[in-house]
């Protein structure tokens, strides 16, 4: 069974991506990532929330907005599709991910709307 692990951070925690605590910041996700070795098909770590750009669109009109999505204290930064036997596997890994010490990590089936989408992971 395919999980999302939806990574949603501080944001302490996009800062300490750049600067003096960086290595320690990546460290600990390739310590994650190694250990999941491959029962992780794909991962992306997203860059900071107000790189992003939000559309809204009501009929014909488009309203796009700079920045995140909400105003929360944490961010969605990263996703992690995982391949588990159950929900109490993909949440024990979760409760392992790095950010669930300062931040939150969802947890969600994955459902595939035609074959095509789940040979890409």
């Amino acid at each position: 069974m395919q999980f999302a692990l939806l990574i949603y951070e501080s944001a302490g925690d996009f800062a300490r991506r750049r600067g003096p605590e960086a290595a320690a910041y990546w460290s600990s996700w390739a310590a994650y990532s190694g250990a999941l070795d491959d029962r992780m098909p794909l991962g992306a770590c997203l860059q900071a929330p107000e790189t992003g750009v939000v559309l809204r669109r009501g009929g014909e009109t488009r309203q796009i907005t700079d920045g995140p999505y909400s105003d929360s204290p944490e961010q969605l930064g990263g996703v992690i599709m995982i391949d588990m036997d159950s929900v109490e596997d993909a949440l024990s890994w979760a409760e392992r991910c790095p950010a669930a010490l300062n931040g939150a990590v969802e947890v969600r089936p994955i459902e595939f709307i035609n074959d095509s989408v789940e040979t890409l992971i």
